[in-house]
């Protein structure tokens, strides 16, 4: 599914790694953004979502949060109805 679904991450973070995954499993397309050498992305991830911690996901201009919360969503079976609410915006 194409959605504008950005994912803040670092390359040896494993819970970016279980949140791409779960993106995956759920056919989402989404950009990634690697805060590990861009103090400006870094900078920018932490001023859109203000946290400081890895992943950061956002689906268009709603902040979704960390892996946790999006697997919440999904344990709660809410994240499809975030997927179909971005996906008409």
């Amino acid at each position: 599914m194409d959605l504008n679904v950005v994912v803040y991450e670092s390359a040896f973070c494993p819970y970016c790694m279980w949140a791409k995954r779960l993106l995956d499993a759920k056919q989402i397309s989404y950009t990634l953004i690697n805060v590990d050498r861009d103090a400006e992305k870094r900078t920018e991830m932490e001023n859109l979502s203000g946290r400081y911690t890895v992943p950061q996901i956002f689906f268009g201009d709603r902040h979704i949060g960390g892996y946790d919360d999006l697997s919440a969503l999904e344990r709660s079976g809410e994240l499809d109805q975030v997927i179909q609410e971005a996906a008409a915006s």
